[in-house]
Formats: C-alpha cells, sequence, structure tokens
C-alpha cells in the first residue's frame, strides 16, 4: 500500500462529505426544537444549532430557522410567507412564525400543511429547523417521523420543563425518541448528570428514550463543537437513510448511563 503525501490527504472527503452528497438533491429536512420558556439562550441555541446544521448539511442548500415560539410574524405572513423569510447570512434564512401553525390546523387537529407551506416558501431550502412550543409541535409532526430536540440549562426549572414536554410528546403524539441540547457554561459539572437523570426519567416513568446530547457554552466562540455536529448528524441522518459511519452511542441504554459530550 502506498503513502499518502500532503496532496492525496487534502482531496480525501471529510467526515460530512458523504452526508452532503446524500442531501444533495434531496427532500427538506426538518428538526423539531421543543421550546422551553426556562432556557434563557433559546435563541443562541438556535442560531449553534444552524451553524452545526450548515456544517453538515449540503453548503448548496440553505437552513431556515422558524420561529414559531418567540418571533412574532410578519403581518404579510398569511398572504406571502415566502416575502416575510429574512436572510441572515450567506446560508441561513429566518422567519418569525409565532403563531402561523395553528392557521394551517385542519380538521384532524394536524398542523402538517405549515410544514407544507414552508416548504414551499423556501424551495432552495435544505435543513429547516423549526422551534415552536410543544403543543404545537405534537401537530405539526403527528404524521412525520421525527426524533424532537429538547432544550435546558442547567437549573432545576428548566430541565423539569424539558422533562414536562418530552412526557407530552410521548403520550399524547406517541414520540418516543429524544435528543437533548444543553445551554451551559463549559465548566459546569452538572451537565452529565443532567442528562443521565433526563434518560433515566425518560425510560422509567415515559416509556420514552433519550438518545444523544449535546452542550454548548453560550461564552465559547462560535466554533461548532463536535458533540454538537454529531448531534447534528444524527437528527438529519435519521431522517434520510442510515449514517455512513456507525455510531455506538446513537441508542444508549438510559438506564446505566447517558452519552457524554
Amino acid at each position: 500500500m502506498r503513502d499518502f503525501n500532503a496532496s492525496d490527504r487534502a482531496k480525501l472527503p471529510d467526515q460530512a462529505d458523504g452526508l452532503r452528497r446524500l442531501f444533495a438533491g434531496a427532500r427538506t429536512r426538518f428538526v423539531a426544537v421543543a421550546a422551553n420558556p426556562d432556557v434563557a439562550f433559546a435563541g443562541l441555541a438556535l442560531e449553534r444549532l444552524a451553524a452545526a446544521a450548515s456544517v453538515v448539511a449540503t453548503p448548496e442548500r440553505r437552513v431556515l430557522v422558524v420561529d414559531a415560539a418567540a418571533g412574532a410574524p410578519h403581518e404579510m405572513a398569511a398572504v406571502d410567507l415566502a416575502a416575510c423569510i429574512e436572510p441572515m447570512a450567506p446560508q441561513l434564512d429566518y422567519l418569525a412564525a409565532r403563531g402561523l401553525p395553528l392557521r394551517h390546523v385542519d380538521a384532524r387537529g394536524s398542523c402538517e400543511g405549515f410544514l407544507d407551506a414552508v416548504e414551499c416558501a423556501a424551495p432552495g431550502t435544505g435543513v429547516v429547523i423549526l422551534h415552536a412550543p410543544v403543543s404545537e409541535l405534537g401537530r405539526l409532526f403527528a404524521r412525520r417521523p421525527t426524533v424532537p430536540l429538547l432544550l435546558a440549562a442547567d437549573h432545576p426549572a428548566s430541565v423539569t420543563a424539558a422533562y414536562a414536554n418530552m412526557k407530552l410528546l410521548a403520550q399524547r403524539h406517541g414520540l418516543m425518541s429524544f435528543d437533548l441540547l444543553l445551554v451551559a457554561a463549559a465548566t459546569s459539572p452538572r451537565t452529565p448528570r443532567i442528562a443521565e437523570q433526563l434518560a433515566l426519567t425518560a425510560d422509567r416513568f415515559a416509556g420514552a428514550v433519550l438518545r444523544d446530547w449535546a452542550a454548548i457554552d453560550p461564552a465559547a466562540s462560535t466554533e461548532v463543537p463536535t458533540a454538537l455536529r454529531r448531534l447534528v448528524v444524527g437528527l438529519l441522518g435519521d431522517a434520510a437513510a442510515p449514517m455512513p459511519t456507525a455510531r455506538a452511542h446513537v441508542a444508549p441504554d438510559p438506564r446505566v448511563r447517558a452519552v457524554a459530550p
């Protein structure tokens, strides 16, 4: 076997190359994020999540953050949704959409029509990060398989709210697998324990599984940490096809220990 020189190594695909090729020409992927009113830096969490999605997904396709929890929609949203999408960065767009999902509710109580409207309004988008109250999130994804992303911080009220979100989605809408994004200082010693306890509680009292988790530090640089990239790869890959590389930590037994970032 010949040795690789520097030019050879430069031609090798990076870890996300398989996903980029997989996503080329594919339909829009949705990441469902359960809003948590007790997380102070929810907006920053969405920003970091979008940055990670931009790294993982196809560069030619945009990432759209739809905020149906905090962003008050433009008055034109009911008439022309596309006109209300704001470009925020070269590959990142934003849509304030508080209350808009309920305008698309059908006779069965589903808001899935809003997802169709978003796809029509942003045809070049590869990933839509949809941040919504848990009551709307369940109606949006009642008929679309998804792994909701829970938000929490390193204080009890936010963890309690994250568990309540998970329990409602599991018991009312049958969504049984979740991921977790913790917003906490890098020096906090509590983050692994929070993830572990949430995984144990999910298993014992809701029959649900916490597959994976990551933590972000609000005070840290905007560089995408490895744990967050891994989390996003799992969220996007599950909506498309099996991942090119196996992940031994995808579905840990929550009775043993949650996955460390």
